[in-house]
């Protein structure tokens, strides 16, 4: 293990690094990563649940689409999930999303995905999750 230096001041070592803003700890793994990405996703679902009166599609899915579906997006695109447990941290997300859209509530995950055009991340990179990707 080396050490560094910033200045006289010796720096600690970490077990996660961050480049690029984003976060890799010594096995480059993405868990903390994914945990991080789907909490700020988590969070943005609930700002539009709060400032929407209407869960109309047109209403919610632009905005989902471009907030939190960007955020979906990168992590999995740029640092593809390793394993299960980490996809279905991000899918606990898009399935929250698609579930805030009216008249939906009784379809199930995969005819909402459907119905709105959204494409599953198994169609993309061939693996068992979902992301909020949209139409491209």
């Amino acid at each position: 293990m080396h050490q560094y230096r910033r200045g006289a001041d010796l720096l600690e070592s970490s077990s996660v690094e961050r480049g690029l803003g984003v976060l890799v700890d010594k096995k480059l793994t993405m868990r903390q990563q994914c945990a991080l990405v789907a909490k700020k996703a988590s969070a943005l679902l609930v700002y539009i649940k709060k400032s929407l009166a209407s869960r109309v599609r047109e209403a919610i899915l632009p905005l989902c689409s471009a907030l939190v579906g960007s955020h979906l997006e990168y992590c999995v695109q740029f640092w593809p999930p390793q394993f299960k447990k980490d996809s279905e941290v991000l899918e606990i997300v898009q399935r929250r999303a698609t579930q805030m859209i009216k008249g939906m509530e009784h379809l199930s995950y995969e005819e909402r995905l459907r119905d709105l055009g959204l494409f599953s991340l198994r169609q993309i990179l061939g693996e068992e999750t979902s992301l909020l990707l949209g139409k491209v």
